[in-house]
């Protein structure tokens, strides 16, 4: 009888102990990710399992109709973000599957909160949240679309419901995901953000590469911290782990041994958009050819190293963040676009394989291929210092006409303290008339980017309203505000076409009709009249055109409309009282 008990109980341990473990690691050949279903079903049974330290909280709905699910593990069991801060406590963000082709964090985080439970490893000052799959659309949408890829045996699609690709969407927030997305960031407020993935591009030796907040884009102070102390304890460690790394980047002449270009995540990317709340930030790639195993046990020592040094400087990234938002509520300019500078070069010990080329077996051309029989260890360039290509003083404070609804729910889903006008009022401010712009022919996510933006400041009275939000610039989150209002931003507003309706005119006239009016202008107004001739003189179009002469007067009378091209956000450049709500 008791042996009989005793095997009993060892079958029960040991099915309890497998009923633990991942799909991925239930698979052959370890070369399979969960599916959605599998996933949030595996954390429900975690759950079950250990209810006072974990936690599935679901935010929003996404563009397939299902919560965004966040996993919170907390060592104290305490699950309230505010409590969170009043008890000094850091909060680690992790997200997985944005591009569910590129699926290792999925199944390495499974791994990993079910071992940092399991073994009573939860950090002591540090509270853990994870996304299970950040796009449940594309997971849904599984098969086979990346076919430079080595497995796994199948994953989800890049695009999501909409087909959007995710981490292009963050500043724009055009998929409910992402609006999903900004209320978990501002709500727990990480001092730290990672967000795993997978390259493509060149072969080498390396497992994994790591971009992080590009450093002469970030806050001066937090780069000082992660180029000194945090990147290197994660290159080393990873090293120490048997998965040594390298920066990602492009390959200057597209070979990865000609020297290698830092990547430049502007605010489209997660990253970039964490990086303007003041937030340290990391991106895994682990490498497409490499056998999904390694890219997952990879992902999983990275994400482990990552919690150990944010134990370990736990006070200090408390205090690093605290000084930081300090520093941004005062600061008084803002770079809006970055150009890597060529002219500054730094080398790296670079692992690749001989890169070759043999005539193709399609086309008979030649083609290129990399010889791993042939690999090599050398020093290459590598250049990671981005310069400033443009900049904006903040104004006092920006207003916002209400009319442009759709900025106003994204301030304040990001935690942009707003103001309203308590009565119509006229307020002198600084406003832009766009110039010139540049628009690509065909849409890049839903848009026609704007870029090269030339802007004409006027300082002129404007007629706001009762119900207009006022934006003052001394916040921590001045980075955000004055990336997305200022139109020669990178990712600003209006290179998304957010205030596209404003470039086009809504009055016009009639060439016969307003022939006369322009006469009789002519004669009264002597300067209009010389600003004519003189235009003539310079342009011979405009001086054989009957048509250009007509629409030249049209545009310096006073019938030409005031708002047409002009940006409708103000800037009010002065300390000036105003009555609000």
């Amino acid at each position: 009888m008791k042996i009989a008990l005793s095997a009993l109980f060892v079958c029960f341990i040991s099915l309890s102990v497998k009923a633990q473990l991942t799909p991925f690691e239930l698979s052959k050949d370890k070369n399979y990710t969960a599916t959605y279903a599998q996933v949030i079903d595996y954390y429900q049974k975690l759950n079950k399992l250990y209810p006072q330290q974990m936690k599935m909280l679901n935010y929003g709905t996404t563009d397939i109709g299902k919560p965004l699910t966040l996993i919170v593990l907390s060592r104290d069991k305490v699950f309230d973000p505010a409590l969170i801060k009043k008890q000094n406590k850091r909060v680690l963000l992790i997200n997985n599957g944005i591009h569910p082709g590129e699926p290792e964090g999925i199944d390495a985080s499974m791994m990993l909160v079910r071992d940092l439970l399991k073994k009573n490893q939860l950090p002591k000052d540090v509270v853990i949240c994870l996304i299970a799959l950040y796009n449940i659309d594309g997971s849904l949408n599984r098969g086979l679309s990346r076919v430079s890829q080595n497995g796994p045996v199948a994953y989800g699609f890049r695009g999501n419901y909409r087909n959007l690709d995710l981490n292009r969407d963050f500043i724009k927030a055009d998929s409910r995901n992402a609006l999903a997305f900004t209320q978990i960031l501002t709500t727990w407020k990480p001092e730290i953000f990672l967000d795993n993935h997978t390259s493509d591009g060149a072969d080498y030796q390396y497992v994994m590469t790591l971009i992080e907040t590009q450093k002469d884009k970030q806050n001066p102070t937090l780069a000082d911290y992660t180029t000194k102390t945090l990147t290197p304890y994660l290159y080393s460690h990873m090293k120490k782990s048997g998965y040594e790394m390298i920066p990602y980047g492009a390959g200057e002449e597209g070979l990865p041994d000609s020297g290698i270009v830092s990547f430049l995540e502007t605010p489209r990317f997660a990253t970039g958009f964490a990086a303007q709340h003041n937030i340290i930030s990391y991106i895994t790639e682990t490498h497409m050819l490499k056998a999904f195993d390694k890219r997952v046990y990879a992902t999983y020592d990275f994400m482990q190293h990552l919690i150990g040094i944010n134990q370990r400087d736990a006070k200090l990234i408390g205090e690093l963040k605290q000084k930081v938002d300090e520093q941004v509520t005062q600061q008084k300019t803002f770079a809006l676009g970055w150009a890597a500078d060529m002219q500054k070069v730094d080398t790296i010990t670079f692992k690749g394989y001989s890169a070759e080329y043999k005539p193709s077996e399609i086309s008979g051309l030649t083609r290129l291929y990399y010889d791993r029989d042939k690999p090599y260890t050398k020093t290459i360039k590598y250049y990671n210092t981005y310069k400033v290509t443009a900049t904006a003083d903040k104004p006092v404070a920006y207003v916002i006409p209400q009319a442009w609804g759709k900025i106003i729910d994204l301030f304040k889903l990001n935690g942009v303290k707003l103001q309203q006008l308590a009565h119509d009022t006229t307020l002198n401010l600084q406003m832009y008339y766009i110039t010139d712009y540049k628009t690509p022919q065909k849409p890049f996510e839903g848009h026609y980017l704007h870029n090269n933006v030339k802007l004409n400041p006027v300082d002129m009275p404007v007629k706001f309203y009762t119900g207009d939000y006022v934006v003052y610039t001394n916040q921590p989150i001045n980075r955000y505000i004055v990336e997305t209002l200022e139109p020669q931003g990178v990712d600003s507003f209006f290179a998304w076409n957010f205030f596209d309706s404003m470039l086009g005119e809504k009055e016009y006239y009639s060439d016969y009709v307003f022939e006369d009016i322009a006469a009789k202008l002519l004669k009264k107004d002597p300067e209009l009249k010389k600003k004519l001739d003189d235009a003539k003189t310079k342009d011979p179009q405009l001086a054989n055109s009957a048509q250009a002469q007509l629409f030249f007067v049209y545009r310096n009378s006073p019938y030409f409309e005031k708002t047409y091209m002009r940006y409708p956000v103000g800037r009010l450049l002065t300390n000036t009282k105003l009555d609000l709500n």
